[in-house]
Protein backbone atom coordinates (compact mmCIF):
# COMPACT_ATOMS: atom_id res chain seq x y z
CA UNK A 1 0.00 0.00 0.00
CA UNK A 2 1.44 3.30 -1.12
CA UNK A 3 -0.06 6.48 0.33
CA UNK A 4 0.91 10.02 -1.89
CA UNK A 5 -0.10 13.15 -0.01
CA UNK A 6 -0.03 16.65 -0.80
CA UNK A 7 0.28 16.33 -4.10
CA UNK A 8 -1.96 18.14 -7.18
CA UNK A 9 -3.54 15.20 -8.95
CA UNK A 10 -4.34 15.10 -12.50
CA UNK A 11 -6.70 12.37 -13.04
CA UNK A 12 -7.31 12.93 -17.02
CA UNK A 13 -10.91 11.14 -16.58
CA UNK A 14 -13.58 12.06 -18.38
CA UNK A 15 -14.41 14.74 -16.06
CA UNK A 16 -11.05 16.14 -16.61
CA UNK A 17 -10.81 15.95 -12.55
CA UNK A 18 -7.70 17.98 -10.76
CA UNK A 19 -6.90 18.63 -7.53
CA UNK A 20 -4.71 21.33 -6.40
CA UNK A 21 -3.69 19.71 -3.04
CA UNK A 22 -5.04 16.31 -2.73
CA UNK A 23 -4.06 12.17 -2.32
CA UNK A 24 -4.06 8.80 -4.02
CA UNK A 25 -3.63 5.57 -2.23
CA UNK A 26 -2.32 2.88 -3.80
CA UNK A 27 -3.65 -0.73 -2.49
CA UNK A 28 -2.84 -4.39 -4.30
CA UNK A 29 -1.72 -3.05 -7.41
CA UNK A 30 -5.02 -0.86 -7.71
CA UNK A 31 -6.07 2.67 -7.68
CA UNK A 32 -7.98 2.55 -3.96
CA UNK A 33 -9.23 6.43 -3.70
CA UNK A 34 -8.17 9.31 -5.16
CA UNK A 35 -9.19 13.15 -3.77
CA UNK A 36 -9.04 16.23 -2.48
CA UNK A 37 -7.29 17.05 0.96
CA UNK A 38 -5.29 15.45 2.81
CA UNK A 39 -5.31 11.26 2.46
CA UNK A 40 -6.53 9.27 4.71
CA UNK A 41 -3.83 6.79 7.15
CA UNK A 42 -5.16 3.84 6.48
CA UNK A 43 -4.53 0.45 9.73
CA UNK A 44 -2.63 -1.57 7.69
CA UNK A 45 1.25 -1.09 6.71
CA UNK A 46 1.74 1.31 4.40
CA UNK A 47 4.40 4.02 2.81
CA UNK A 48 3.22 7.52 3.33
CA UNK A 49 4.86 9.78 0.73
CA UNK A 50 5.02 13.68 1.05
CA UNK A 51 4.29 14.80 -2.26
CA UNK A 52 3.71 18.13 -1.79
CA UNK A 53 5.53 20.54 -5.02
CA UNK A 54 4.55 17.37 -6.66
CA UNK A 55 2.02 16.75 -9.55
CA UNK A 56 0.64 12.74 -10.20
CA UNK A 57 -0.67 12.36 -13.51
CA UNK A 58 -1.25 8.53 -15.20
CA UNK A 59 1.52 7.21 -15.87
CA UNK A 60 2.48 8.16 -19.90
CA UNK A 61 1.70 5.68 -22.88
CA UNK A 62 3.81 5.14 -25.55
CA UNK A 63 1.98 3.98 -28.65
CA UNK A 64 4.73 3.48 -31.35
CA UNK A 65 8.35 2.72 -30.66
CA UNK A 66 11.81 0.74 -32.15
CA UNK A 67 13.30 0.09 -29.48
CA UNK A 68 16.39 -2.15 -31.50
CA UNK A 69 16.92 0.79 -33.05
CA UNK A 70 18.69 2.26 -30.21
CA UNK A 71 21.83 0.64 -31.17
CA UNK A 72 21.83 2.84 -34.99
CA UNK A 73 21.09 6.40 -32.99
CA UNK A 74 23.15 9.34 -35.11
CA UNK A 75 23.18 7.69 -38.63
CA UNK A 76 21.68 9.45 -42.02
CA UNK A 77 20.99 12.43 -39.89
CA UNK A 78 19.38 14.92 -43.24
CA UNK A 79 17.90 11.79 -45.10
CA UNK A 80 14.34 11.35 -46.66
CA UNK A 81 12.13 8.51 -44.87
CA UNK A 82 13.11 6.38 -47.65
CA UNK A 83 16.57 7.34 -47.84
CA UNK A 84 17.20 6.75 -44.02
CA UNK A 85 15.67 3.37 -44.28
CA UNK A 86 18.04 2.19 -47.09
CA UNK A 87 20.98 3.49 -45.68
CA UNK A 88 19.62 1.59 -42.39
CA UNK A 89 18.52 -1.39 -43.80
CA UNK A 90 22.32 -3.16 -44.48
CA UNK A 91 23.20 -2.24 -40.61
CA UNK A 92 20.38 -3.76 -39.37
CA UNK A 93 21.04 -6.68 -41.10
CA UNK A 94 23.31 -7.47 -38.30
CA UNK A 95 20.82 -7.35 -35.69
CA UNK A 96 20.86 -10.86 -33.35
CA UNK A 97 19.29 -11.34 -29.85
CA UNK A 98 21.93 -9.95 -27.49
CA UNK A 99 21.95 -6.51 -29.56
CA UNK A 100 18.31 -6.70 -29.22
CA UNK A 101 18.60 -6.77 -25.44
CA UNK A 102 20.88 -4.32 -25.13
CA UNK A 103 18.70 -1.42 -27.09
CA UNK A 104 15.53 -2.38 -25.60
CA UNK A 105 16.52 -3.04 -22.47
CA UNK A 106 18.24 0.73 -22.53
CA UNK A 107 15.19 2.34 -24.66
CA UNK A 108 12.93 0.88 -21.80
CA UNK A 109 15.19 2.56 -19.15
CA UNK A 110 15.10 5.58 -21.15
CA UNK A 111 10.80 5.99 -21.18
CA UNK A 112 10.58 5.06 -17.43
CA UNK A 113 12.79 7.45 -16.41
CA UNK A 114 10.66 9.91 -18.71
CA UNK A 115 6.90 8.72 -17.09
CA UNK A 116 6.03 6.02 -19.39
CA UNK A 117 4.46 2.54 -17.48
CA UNK A 118 3.32 1.30 -20.75
CA UNK A 119 5.49 0.89 -24.35
CA UNK A 120 4.16 -0.70 -27.78
CA UNK A 121 7.67 -1.48 -29.59
CA UNK A 122 7.27 -2.62 -33.55
CA UNK A 123 9.81 -4.88 -34.20
CA UNK A 124 9.89 -6.41 -37.61
CA UNK A 125 13.65 -7.06 -38.41
CA UNK A 126 14.15 -11.19 -37.92
CA UNK A 127 17.95 -11.41 -39.53
CA UNK A 128 18.89 -15.02 -40.48
CA UNK A 129 21.23 -16.27 -37.58
CA UNK A 130 20.18 -13.98 -35.44
CA UNK A 131 18.37 -16.16 -32.47
CA UNK A 132 15.15 -15.19 -30.96
CA UNK A 133 15.10 -11.63 -30.74
CA UNK A 134 11.10 -10.82 -29.84
CA UNK A 135 11.81 -13.17 -26.81
CA UNK A 136 14.83 -10.64 -26.10
CA UNK A 137 12.25 -7.99 -26.46
CA UNK A 138 9.99 -9.23 -24.24
CA UNK A 139 12.96 -9.85 -21.58
CA UNK A 140 14.18 -6.63 -21.67
CA UNK A 141 10.49 -5.50 -20.88
CA UNK A 142 10.37 -7.75 -17.83
CA UNK A 143 13.68 -6.42 -16.76
CA UNK A 144 12.68 -3.10 -16.91
CA UNK A 145 9.68 -3.26 -15.01
CA UNK A 146 7.37 -1.62 -17.86
CA UNK A 147 3.63 -2.81 -19.56
CA UNK A 148 4.60 -3.99 -23.37
CA UNK A 149 2.50 -4.47 -26.07
CA UNK A 150 5.11 -6.28 -28.08
CA UNK A 151 4.39 -6.06 -31.89
CA UNK A 152 5.72 -9.34 -33.91
CA UNK A 153 6.44 -7.13 -37.15
CA UNK A 154 7.20 -8.43 -40.27
CA UNK A 155 8.41 -7.35 -43.78
CA UNK A 156 8.15 -9.80 -47.11
CA UNK A 157 8.78 -7.35 -49.68
CA UNK A 158 12.39 -7.14 -50.69
CA UNK A 159 14.03 -5.05 -53.30
CA UNK A 160 13.87 -7.24 -56.05
CA UNK A 161 9.62 -7.67 -55.46
CA UNK A 162 9.49 -3.24 -55.53
CA UNK A 163 10.06 -3.15 -51.82
CA UNK A 164 12.94 -1.10 -49.91
CA UNK A 165 14.35 -3.84 -48.08
CA UNK A 166 17.13 -5.86 -48.90
CA UNK A 167 15.71 -9.31 -50.00
CA UNK A 168 17.69 -10.85 -47.46
CA UNK A 169 16.51 -8.90 -44.78
CA UNK A 170 12.36 -10.18 -45.44
CA UNK A 171 10.73 -13.45 -44.28
CA UNK A 172 8.67 -16.16 -46.33
CA UNK A 173 5.01 -14.61 -46.13
CA UNK A 174 3.98 -17.85 -44.48
CA UNK A 175 6.48 -18.49 -42.10
CA UNK A 176 6.38 -14.70 -41.14
CA UNK A 177 2.73 -15.62 -40.31
CA UNK A 178 3.40 -18.67 -38.20
CA UNK A 179 5.90 -16.60 -35.90
CA UNK A 180 3.53 -14.07 -35.42
CA UNK A 181 0.47 -16.97 -34.20
CA UNK A 182 3.71 -18.69 -32.11
CA UNK A 183 4.77 -15.31 -30.05
CA UNK A 184 0.83 -15.04 -29.45
CA UNK A 185 0.83 -18.01 -27.89
CA UNK A 186 3.75 -17.83 -26.06
CA UNK A 187 3.80 -14.28 -24.64
CA UNK A 188 0.03 -12.89 -24.85
CA UNK A 189 -2.14 -12.09 -21.96
CA UNK A 190 -5.70 -10.92 -21.70
CA UNK A 191 -5.43 -10.10 -18.04
CA UNK A 192 -6.46 -6.30 -17.72
CA UNK A 193 -3.08 -5.72 -15.35
CA UNK A 194 -0.84 -7.58 -18.21
CA UNK A 195 2.80 -6.71 -18.48
CA UNK A 196 3.07 -8.16 -21.86
CA UNK A 197 0.25 -8.27 -24.95
CA UNK A 198 1.22 -9.14 -28.15
CA UNK A 199 -0.04 -7.35 -31.50
CA UNK A 200 0.42 -8.33 -35.24
CA UNK A 201 2.45 -5.60 -37.12
CA UNK A 202 3.74 -6.18 -40.97
CA UNK A 203 5.83 -3.38 -40.94
CA UNK A 204 4.04 -1.37 -43.65
CA UNK A 205 2.64 -1.05 -47.18
CA UNK A 206 6.12 -0.31 -49.02
CA UNK A 207 8.03 -3.71 -47.43
CA UNK A 208 4.60 -5.94 -47.41
CA UNK A 209 3.06 -7.70 -49.63
CA UNK A 210 -1.04 -7.45 -50.35
CA UNK A 211 -0.84 -11.55 -49.13
CA UNK A 212 0.96 -10.54 -45.96
CA UNK A 213 -1.43 -7.71 -44.70
CA UNK A 214 -4.66 -9.69 -45.20
CA UNK A 215 -3.22 -12.78 -43.40
CA UNK A 216 -2.31 -10.64 -40.59
CA UNK A 217 -5.69 -9.09 -40.26
CA UNK A 218 -7.25 -12.17 -40.25
CA UNK A 219 -4.54 -13.99 -37.79
CA UNK A 220 -5.33 -11.00 -35.43
CA UNK A 221 -8.88 -11.61 -35.53
CA UNK A 222 -8.80 -15.26 -35.04
CA UNK A 223 -7.18 -14.43 -31.90
CA UNK A 224 -8.49 -11.41 -30.61
CA UNK A 225 -5.07 -9.26 -30.67
CA UNK A 226 -4.49 -5.85 -32.39
CA UNK A 227 -3.12 -5.17 -35.54
CA UNK A 228 -0.83 -2.14 -36.47
CA UNK A 229 1.45 -0.90 -38.99
CA UNK A 230 2.99 2.77 -40.78
CA UNK A 231 0.44 4.30 -42.78
CA UNK A 232 0.90 8.10 -44.78
CA UNK A 233 3.70 8.97 -43.57
CA UNK A 234 5.40 10.86 -46.15
CA UNK A 235 4.57 12.16 -49.70
CA UNK A 236 6.52 9.11 -51.22
CA UNK A 237 4.36 6.45 -49.68
CA UNK A 238 1.29 8.14 -51.31
CA UNK A 239 2.83 8.47 -54.64
CA UNK A 240 3.90 4.79 -54.48
CA UNK A 241 0.70 3.75 -52.98
CA UNK A 242 -1.58 5.59 -56.06
CA UNK A 243 1.08 4.78 -58.30
CA UNK A 244 0.54 0.69 -57.77
CA UNK A 245 -2.53 0.38 -56.59
CA UNK A 246 -4.54 3.57 -57.76
CA UNK A 247 -5.64 4.78 -54.92
CA UNK A 248 -4.19 6.28 -51.69
CA UNK A 249 -2.82 4.92 -48.26
CA UNK A 250 -6.00 5.25 -46.37
CA UNK A 251 -7.77 3.88 -49.46
CA UNK A 252 -5.34 0.78 -49.80
CA UNK A 253 -5.87 0.07 -46.04
CA UNK A 254 -9.34 -0.46 -46.05
CA UNK A 255 -9.47 -2.39 -49.06
CA UNK A 256 -7.20 -4.69 -47.13
CA UNK A 257 -9.45 -4.88 -43.70
CA UNK A 258 -6.96 -2.48 -41.56
CA UNK A 259 -9.33 0.17 -40.67
CA UNK A 260 -11.30 -0.45 -37.54
CA UNK A 261 -11.53 -0.06 -33.64
CA UNK A 262 -8.58 -2.69 -33.06
CA UNK A 263 -6.14 -0.84 -35.66
CA UNK A 264 -3.68 1.22 -34.49
CA UNK A 265 -1.68 3.48 -37.62
CA UNK A 266 1.79 4.92 -36.74
CA UNK A 267 1.75 8.46 -38.24
CA UNK A 268 -0.91 9.02 -40.23
CA UNK A 269 0.78 12.70 -41.34
CA UNK A 270 -0.34 12.92 -44.83
CA UNK A 271 -4.82 12.47 -44.50
CA UNK A 272 -6.54 14.31 -46.73
CA UNK A 273 -10.28 15.27 -45.14
CA UNK A 274 -12.09 11.69 -46.31
CA UNK A 275 -9.01 9.52 -44.65
CA UNK A 276 -9.79 11.81 -41.77
CA UNK A 277 -13.15 10.91 -42.04
CA UNK A 278 -12.43 7.04 -42.14
CA UNK A 279 -10.17 7.24 -39.28
CA UNK A 280 -13.09 8.59 -36.87
CA UNK A 281 -15.79 6.82 -38.40
CA UNK A 282 -14.09 2.95 -37.63
CA UNK A 283 -12.86 4.21 -34.50
CA UNK A 284 -9.21 3.08 -36.13
CA UNK A 285 -6.45 4.87 -34.00
CA UNK A 286 -3.50 7.07 -34.65
CA UNK A 287 -0.36 7.02 -32.70
CA UNK A 288 1.13 10.81 -33.44
CA UNK A 289 5.26 11.04 -33.19
CA UNK A 290 5.90 14.34 -33.98
CA UNK A 291 9.38 14.39 -32.76
CA UNK A 292 10.42 11.70 -35.50
CA UNK A 293 8.30 13.59 -37.81
CA UNK A 294 10.30 16.68 -37.41
CA UNK A 295 13.72 14.89 -37.46
CA UNK A 296 12.46 13.24 -40.54
CA UNK A 297 10.92 16.36 -42.29
CA UNK A 298 7.83 14.25 -42.99
CA UNK A 299 5.20 16.76 -42.25
CA UNK A 300 3.07 17.93 -39.37
CA UNK A 301 0.24 14.77 -38.35
CA UNK A 302 -3.99 16.60 -38.71
CA UNK A 303 -4.50 15.54 -34.84
CA UNK A 304 -6.81 17.95 -33.93
CA UNK A 305 -8.98 17.03 -36.98
CA UNK A 306 -8.33 13.53 -36.32
CA UNK A 307 -9.42 14.16 -32.91
CA UNK A 308 -12.71 15.97 -33.97
CA UNK A 309 -13.52 13.33 -36.17
CA UNK A 310 -13.69 11.27 -32.77
CA UNK A 311 -10.63 9.10 -33.95
CA UNK A 312 -8.10 7.88 -31.14
CA UNK A 313 -5.02 9.54 -30.81
CA UNK A 314 -2.05 8.86 -28.64
CA UNK A 315 1.54 10.01 -29.16
CA UNK A 316 4.74 7.74 -29.84
CA UNK A 317 8.24 8.07 -29.71
CA UNK A 318 8.91 6.13 -32.44
CA UNK A 319 12.67 4.38 -33.19
CA UNK A 320 15.59 6.37 -31.38
CA UNK A 321 17.57 6.16 -35.32
CA UNK A 322 14.63 8.96 -35.52
CA UNK A 323 14.60 10.44 -32.56
CA UNK A 324 17.65 10.34 -30.59
CA UNK A 325 15.96 10.99 -27.34
CA UNK A 326 14.23 8.63 -26.80
CA UNK A 327 12.14 9.88 -24.20
CA UNK A 328 8.10 9.80 -23.63
CA UNK A 329 7.52 13.33 -21.80
CA UNK A 330 9.24 15.83 -24.28
CA UNK A 331 6.27 14.63 -26.57
CA UNK A 332 3.45 16.50 -25.02
CA UNK A 333 5.20 19.68 -25.58
CA UNK A 334 6.18 18.74 -29.18
CA UNK A 335 2.39 17.39 -30.01
CA UNK A 336 1.40 21.21 -28.26
CA UNK A 337 3.64 22.82 -30.68
CA UNK A 338 2.89 21.08 -33.94
CA UNK A 339 -0.32 21.20 -33.43
CA UNK A 340 -0.14 24.71 -33.32
CA UNK A 341 1.85 25.45 -35.80
CA UNK A 342 -0.69 23.78 -37.99
CA UNK A 343 -3.65 25.27 -36.56
CA UNK A 344 -2.87 28.09 -34.38
CA UNK A 345 -2.71 28.79 -30.75
CA UNK A 346 -6.15 27.48 -29.66
CA UNK A 347 -5.51 23.71 -31.94
CA UNK A 348 -4.39 22.01 -28.79
CA UNK A 349 -3.80 22.82 -25.11
CA UNK A 350 -1.67 21.48 -21.94
CA UNK A 351 -4.56 19.15 -21.09
CA UNK A 352 -5.19 17.42 -24.64
CA UNK A 353 -1.61 17.14 -24.54
CA UNK A 354 -1.41 15.18 -21.19
CA UNK A 355 -4.93 13.45 -22.10
CA UNK A 356 -3.23 11.83 -25.37
CA UNK A 357 0.04 10.89 -23.58
CA UNK A 358 -2.20 8.88 -21.24
CA UNK A 359 -6.23 8.42 -21.93
CA UNK A 360 -5.72 8.79 -25.60
CA UNK A 361 -2.82 5.94 -25.46
CA UNK A 362 -4.60 3.70 -23.48
CA UNK A 363 -7.91 3.93 -25.70
CA UNK A 364 -5.17 3.24 -28.95
CA UNK A 365 -3.99 0.18 -27.33
CA UNK A 366 -7.77 -0.64 -26.57
CA UNK A 367 -6.82 -0.51 -22.47
CA UNK A 368 -8.69 2.25 -20.96
CA UNK A 369 -10.83 0.34 -19.22
CA UNK A 370 -7.86 -0.34 -17.02
CA UNK A 371 -5.08 2.40 -17.43
CA UNK A 372 -5.24 5.69 -18.78
CA UNK A 373 -6.76 7.55 -15.81
CA UNK A 374 -6.31 7.90 -11.78
CA UNK A 375 -9.71 6.56 -11.02
CA UNK A 376 -10.98 4.04 -8.09
CA UNK A 377 -10.43 0.61 -9.35
CA UNK A 378 -8.11 1.31 -11.93
CA UNK A 379 -4.43 -0.53 -12.29
CA UNK A 380 -2.11 1.88 -10.55
CA UNK A 381 0.09 2.85 -13.25
CA UNK A 382 1.24 6.63 -11.91
CA UNK A 383 3.75 9.05 -12.43
CA UNK A 384 4.93 11.70 -9.59
CA UNK A 385 6.64 14.37 -11.24
CA UNK A 386 8.74 16.45 -8.78
CA UNK A 387 7.91 20.26 -9.92
CA UNK A 388 9.92 22.06 -6.93
CA UNK A 389 12.86 23.85 -8.20
CA UNK A 390 13.57 27.14 -10.13
CA UNK A 391 12.77 25.83 -13.01
CA UNK A 392 8.74 25.66 -12.33
CA UNK A 393 8.75 28.48 -9.87
CA UNK A 394 5.97 30.77 -9.94
CA UNK A 395 3.90 28.19 -12.78
CA UNK A 396 0.91 28.21 -10.53
CA UNK A 397 -0.59 25.79 -13.22
CA UNK A 398 1.00 22.01 -12.28
CA UNK A 399 0.09 20.54 -15.62
CA UNK A 400 1.23 23.75 -18.04
CA UNK A 401 4.49 23.16 -15.83
CA UNK A 402 4.47 19.88 -17.35
CA UNK A 403 3.60 20.29 -21.22
CA UNK A 404 5.47 23.13 -21.58
CA UNK A 405 8.23 23.62 -18.77
CA UNK A 406 11.55 22.09 -18.82
CA UNK A 407 10.58 18.08 -18.46
CA UNK A 408 10.46 17.30 -14.38
CA UNK A 409 12.69 14.79 -13.03
CA UNK A 410 10.38 11.61 -11.60
CA UNK A 411 9.88 11.14 -7.72
CA UNK A 412 8.04 8.01 -8.18
CA UNK A 413 7.03 5.68 -11.41
CA UNK A 414 4.65 3.04 -9.63
CA UNK A 415 3.77 0.16 -12.45
CA UNK A 416 0.80 -1.30 -10.87
CA UNK A 417 1.96 -0.32 -7.36
CA UNK A 418 5.65 -1.58 -7.68
CA UNK A 419 7.97 1.77 -7.57
CA UNK A 420 10.48 1.11 -10.93
CA UNK A 421 12.05 5.03 -10.27
CA UNK A 422 12.64 6.46 -7.38
CA UNK A 423 13.95 10.18 -7.34
CA UNK A 424 14.89 10.09 -10.60
CA UNK A 425 16.60 6.92 -10.21
CA UNK A 426 15.65 4.00 -11.96
CA UNK A 427 15.76 0.75 -9.49
CA UNK A 428 15.05 -1.95 -11.96
CA UNK A 429 18.55 -2.17 -13.59
CA UNK A 430 22.03 0.23 -13.02
CA UNK A 431 22.21 2.85 -15.95
CA UNK A 432 25.68 2.31 -15.91
CA UNK A 433 25.25 -1.29 -16.94
CA UNK A 434 22.70 -0.82 -19.08
CA UNK A 435 24.99 2.27 -21.18
CA UNK A 436 28.14 -0.12 -21.78
CA UNK A 437 26.21 -2.84 -23.28
CA UNK A 438 24.63 -0.50 -25.70
CA UNK A 439 27.69 1.04 -26.53
CA UNK A 440 29.48 -2.45 -27.44
CA UNK A 441 25.92 -3.56 -29.50
CA UNK A 442 25.89 -0.79 -31.01
CA UNK A 443 29.65 -1.17 -32.08
CA UNK A 444 29.02 -4.86 -32.49
CA UNK A 445 26.48 -3.64 -35.12
CA UNK A 446 27.89 -1.08 -37.17
CA UNK A 447 30.96 -2.89 -37.60
CA UNK A 448 29.42 -5.47 -38.65
CA UNK A 449 27.73 -3.26 -41.46
CA UNK A 450 31.63 -2.08 -42.60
Amino acid sequence: MIVLDRCAVSTVDSAGTEHLSGHVVVADGRIQSVGSGPAPRPYESHTYVDASSCLVTPGLINTHHHLYQWATRGLAQDATLFEWLTTLYPVWRGLDDTVTHAAASAGLAKLALTGCTLAADHHYVFPSGGGDVFNALVSAGRRIGIRLEAIRGSMDRGESQGGLPPDNLVEDTEAALVATEQAIGDYHSTADDALVRVAVGPCSPFSVSKELMTGAASLARRHGVRLHTHLAETLDEEEQCLAENGCTPTEYAEQLGWLGSDVWLAHTVHLNADAVKRLGATSTGSAHCPTSNGRLGTGIAPVRDLLDAGAPVGLGVDGAASNEDGGLVVELRSALYQARQRGGPRALDARKALWMGTMGGAQVLGRDDSLGSIEPGKVADLAVWDLSGMDYAGIADPVAALVLGTPPPLKLLIVGGRVVVQDGVLLTASTDELARDLSAASTKLQEAAR
